[in-house]
């Protein structure tokens, strides 16, 4: 299947979507102002080692791993909406304490609340965007989107923060707090409007079906029941997160599997993911790759902080701005550009720009500040191929009925985050920051292997698992 970017497909995204777009802008902007200056809080606060550092930030972040996976299994069974909502609400909170959080173990539990809700915030709204867009190439520009429009938060975050005199403060936490109060709002009225949409389409569908059976003529008892039965299935269409799949398009099995979504049980659901022997193998594929992008997050700041580069507060706000400047200015003309690669192809791509970025990484002078960037450049490149086709990829490989589950196993992808910061301060305190960035660049080749034999991998029989 091909990508396809036009006006058009744009024009398809219901307002939903808009809201998740301008949600994603503002929070991750706000969140991006303190974020990836912890390492440096931790290291001046508090005088930690780079494995010590490492670890605050790992052990928060591999708990909440499977957080993740449990709540968007569960978010097939009771509805996304609700738990968005607590997702949200956990956001508040966890931010509002980390701007006040003044001790070691203060900041591991409260960064242990702000993971999870991270965590579970990604999944969730990629399994809600599968549920509002039906056609699979309008779903995939909008996952697309999404991953644009966080970037542009993370470009203009960093610049803003450094203009507010903010970058670096822990008190813009409370910013990242207000953002997120400000989505709920906005996602409270969204769903509310698409639940008045999606009913009001459903009783306009039943309403011609009466008119159509009485100019025929051929209502009687048993079509009246029919009629009935029908303007029922369309009212019961409607899920528990208020989308309607038969009014938005999506065909009869469709309708089916999101029926039979919320009585799957979670028995079944780790059989099924047991048997994806494909599943299997691209995550152990993506933790890899998520370890090496995480190293710019967390090692490489570390790395800078410790060798004493100049201009140390510019460099990081610059290179995470050219991250994401980089993203937003490539990453439509690069899905143009590879809409004719299969998925594995392109990722396959991304990756050897990958190993390229990490071998600049290790061989780049510690003053030499552009060299710095422009690794980051080559990076970023790889990166816009590599993130947003990840994401296709599971909506590809996923039951309808199953894509929460789905889309929380690939969650275990953030394993690769949790352990980066530990693994590359280890690496950092023992060996040097060039062979941190030599070891990422042999775990890309190992990534390369792996995804070349996705193909010839079994996946389970889908039609066998009857629901209770």
């Amino acid at each position: 299947m091909h990508s396809d970017v036009s006006l058009q497909r744009f024009k398809q995204f219901p307002r939903l979507m808009w809201i998740f777009l301008f949600g994603s802008f503002i929070t991750r902007g706000s969140y991006y102002m303190v974020w990836p200056f912890l390492a440096v809080i931790l290291y001046e606060k508090f005088a930690l080692s780079a494995t010590e550092v490492g670890m605050v930030l790992s052990s928060a972040a591999i708990i909440s791993v499977f957080t993740s996976f449990v709540g968007s299994s569960l978010s097939d069974r009771i509805g996304r909406h609700k738990l968005m909502y607590l997702t949200g609400i956990l956001y508040i909170i966890s931010f509002s304490l980390l701007a006040e959080a003044n001790s070691v173990e203060g900041y591991v539990v409260v960064m242990t609340l702000c993971s999870m809700a991270t965590s579970l915030w990604r999944p969730l709204t990629s399994a809600a965007i599968g549920d509002i867009i039906a056609d699979p190439k309008t779903r995939e520009l909008a996952m697309q989107s999404l991953y644009f429009i966080v970037n542009v938060g993370c470009a203009v975050g960093p610049m803003l923060g450094v203009w507010l005199g903010l970058t670096g403060k822990q008190s813009s936490f409370y910013l990242t707090a207000v953002a997120f109060a400000v989505l709920l709002i906005m996602l409270y009225w969204g769903f509310n409007h698409q639940n008045r949409q999606d009913a009001a389409l459903a009783a306009g569908a039943s309403s011609n079906d009466n008119l159509s059976d009485a100019t025929s003529g051929t209502e009687s008892d048993g079509a009246s029941e029919c009629a009935c039965d029908c303007v029922n299935g369309c009212v019961n269409g409607i899920t528990s997160d208020g989308v309607n799949r038969g009014v938005n398009g999506l065909s009869s099995d469709t309708e089916t599997s999101t029926k039979k979504a919320a009585v799957v049980s979670r028995k079944q659901i780790v059989a099924i993911l047991l048997q994806d022997k494909l599943l299997q193998c691209l995550i152990v594929a993506n933790i890899l790759c998520m370890f090496i992008y995480a190293q710019m997050d967390s090692s490489l700041i570390q790395y800078l902080t410790r060798a004493g580069a100049p201009d140390l507060l510019t460099l990081i706000s610059g290179m995470i701005f050219t991250n994401a400047m980089v993203i937003i200015s490539t990453q439509f003309l690069l899905l143009k550009l590879m809409a004719r690669f299969p998925l594995v192809k392109r990722i396959q791509i991304g990756l050897l720009l990958l190993i390229c970025s990490q071998i600049w990484l290790a061989f780049n002078p510690l003053d030499l500040f552009w060299g710095w960037i422009g690794a980051i450049v080559v990076m970023s490149v790889a990166e816009t191929i590599l993130f947003p086709t990840m994401n296709v990829h599971i909506d590809r490989l996923a039951p309808d009925h199953l894509r929460g589950a789905y889309f929380g196993a690939a969650s275990f992808y953030d394993l690769g985050f949790a352990l980066a910061p530990l693994g590359g301060g280890i690496i950092l305190d023992h060996f040097g920051g060039q062979w941190l960035f030599l070891t990422g660049a042999a775990l890309s080749v190992l990534v390369i292997y792996l995804y070349s034999i996705l193909d010839k991998l079994p996946r389970p029989d889908f039609a066998m698992f009857k629901v209770d």
